[in-house]
């Protein structure tokens, strides 16, 4: 297997919003194409992003959701012993390590 992204609020916000420059814009309609994979902590921040559109639920719809399972728990306990990051950043982070 190649490699694989988790997706995070910010970058969907980014490229939402139109602040993304078109090289990562580009980059990640690739990554979305191949395997649209976020983080329930993502799919959660990008649908109470307060402007927030039916449009953008669509669209985080169709996207592989990770639920939070005891491995990913053990990975943000671990993570915030040994780092100072806010909670949500923590569990994206060890899902992506898990």
């Amino acid at each position: 297997m190649g490699e694989r992204y988790l997706i995070d609020t910010n970058i969907l916000i980014d490229a939402q919003t139109r602040k993304m420059p078109s090289p990562g814009l580009n980059a990640l309609t690739k990554i979305i194409n191949d395997d649209f994979t976020v983080s329930f902590i993502t799919y959660i921040e990008y649908l109470g992003y307060k402007n927030a559109t039916e449009a953008m639920e669509a669209f985080i719809s169709m996207s592989n959701v990770i639920e939070v399972n005891k491995s990913i728990i053990d990975a943000t306990i671990a993570l915030r012993k040994t780092r100072r990051i806010p909670l949500p950043d923590a569990i994206v982070a060890a899902t992506a390590l898990v």
